[in-house]
């Protein structure tokens, strides 16, 4: 397997709530475990969450670690998904707010697609930073400091962001790379 795209003995935490977008989270979710990596779906609430798919309500998925006891430290990487619903409502949570926060800390990649960039602000990582996101989050993104650009995929030393489903194969690509690269000095609160 290509270098950069082996993440044998990698874990990444994906970060939802109820209402994140199905395929954000499941077609990255499924490019980390080919390539080797270890997913884990951490959620505030619950012993489940919901996923949003096509317009309704989709399935639902186990959590597999609470928030309250999910230590950044364990992990090699965090991906955010979109959905408008998961990441308005975990920006709004002090716990995932820290989450987020630990990874750029920490310097280790994050990969975050659409509406999940909403979490990079609240987060007080998104200033000076070079991202892009599903264009209604454009303005949000400049008024943290953010450089937003309409691309498929942005990479800004360790961080990845996307626009939307349509974006996800270039997304996947990258957000393997990054996670396989490792921890970035450039990423950093």
């Amino acid at each position: 397997m290509n270098q950069t795209r082996d993440l044998s003995g990698k874990r990444i935490a994906i970060l939802v709530t109820d209402g994140f977008e199905e395929v954000e989270m499941t077609e990255p979710r499924r490019a980390i475990q080919e390539a080797g990596g270890e997913t884990v779906l951490v959620a505030p609430d619950g012993d489940s969450v919901r996923s949003w798919d096509d317009g309704d309500w989709g399935q639902s998925f186990d959590v597999e670690k609470p928030l309250t006891s999910a230590k950044p430290d364990d992990f090699d990487g965090l991906l955010i998904p979109g959905g408008v619903r998961s990441p308005d409502k975990l920006r709004m949570d002090d716990g995932a707010v820290r989450f987020v926060q630990e990874f750029f800390s920490d310097h280790k990649p994050v990969a975050s697609i659409c509406h999940g960039p909403w979490l990079l602000i609240d987060a007080g990582v998104a200033d000076g930073r070079r991202v892009t996101s599903y264009p209604s989050l454009r303005q949000d993104l400049k008024n943290a400091g953010a450089d937003w650009v309409d691309e498929e995929v942005v990479v800004d030393e360790g961080l990845v962001t996307s626009r939307s489903p349509r974006d996800l194969p270039a997304f996947n690509r990258k957000m393997v790379e990054e996670f396989a690269e490792g921890r970035h000095r450039g990423q950093g609160s």
